[in-house]
C-alpha cells in the first residue's frame, strides 16, 4: 500500500463503545460507512468495544472551507432513507412526487435500503417549516436542505446550535 498524505487536523479521536456500528457512527458524525472504513483502513465491518477511529469532523472542515456565506446551486437536498421509509412516504414528507424521485435518482425499482441517500427535488423556493427529527443537528438539517447553519440559525432568531426533538425550524 503506497502512503498517502492525508491532514489529520480535521479529524478527531473516536473510541467505539458497545452496541456501536459502523453505520451508527457515521449518521452520528455526518460521514459515510466508507470513508471512515477508507479512513481506518478497515477490511470489514466489524468493530471491537476500545477501538479508536479517526473520524473526519466535517462540521469544522466545511465551514473552513466554504464559510458562511456558501450558496449551494443544486436543485436538489440528500436524504438519508431511514426505517419505515418509502418513496411514497419520502415524497409526501418533502412536497414532490414519487416519479420526480425515482427520475432523478435513476431508480428502476421501488425497493429502498436504509441508510441509502436519495436526491430529493428541493421544491420549497426559499423557506420551509421543518420538524427536527432524533439523533439531527442543525449541521445535518442544513446538509439536507443545501443551507447553511448561520442561515438556518438567522431564520430561527437562535443563539446556541441546541435543538429539540419535534422543534419546527423555518428552513
Amino acid at each position: 500500500m503506497e502512503d498517502v498524505d492525508i491532514d489529520f487536523s480535521n479529524y478527531i479521536k473516536y473510541t467505539v463503545k458497545k452496541g456501536d456500528t459502523l453505520y451508527s457512527i457515521a449518521k452520528e458524525f455526518d460521514t459515510t460507512v466508507d470513508k471512515i472504513k477508507n479512513d481506518n483502513d478497515l477490511s470489514s465491518n466489524n468493530l471491537e468495544i476500545g477501538m479508536i477511529l479517526l473520524i473526519q469532523d466535517n462540521v469544522n472542515a466545511v465551514e473552513e472551507c466554504f464559510g458562511e456565506d456558501f450558496d449551494i446551486l443544486d436543485n436538489y437536498m440528500i436524504y438519508t432513507v431511514q426505517k419505515g421509509d418509502s418513496l411514497y412516504s419520502i415524497a409526501k414528507k418533502f412536497n414532490t412526487t414519487v416519479n420526480e424521485i425515482e427520475t432523478l435518482n435513476n431508480l428502476d425499482s421501488i425497493n429502498l435500503s436504509i441508510g441509502q441517500e436519495l436526491k430529493i427535488p428541493n421544491t420549497y423556493g426559499n423557506t420551509t417549516k421543518y420538524i427536527v427529527q432524533k439523533g439531527e443537528s442543525l449541521y445535518s438539517i442544513a446538509k439536507k436542505f443545501n443551507t447553511t447553519v448561520d442561515s438556518i440559525k438567522a431564520k430561527n432568531n437562535l443563539t446556541s446550535n441546541l435543538l429539540s426533538i419535534g422543534q419546527e425550524l423555518i428552513i
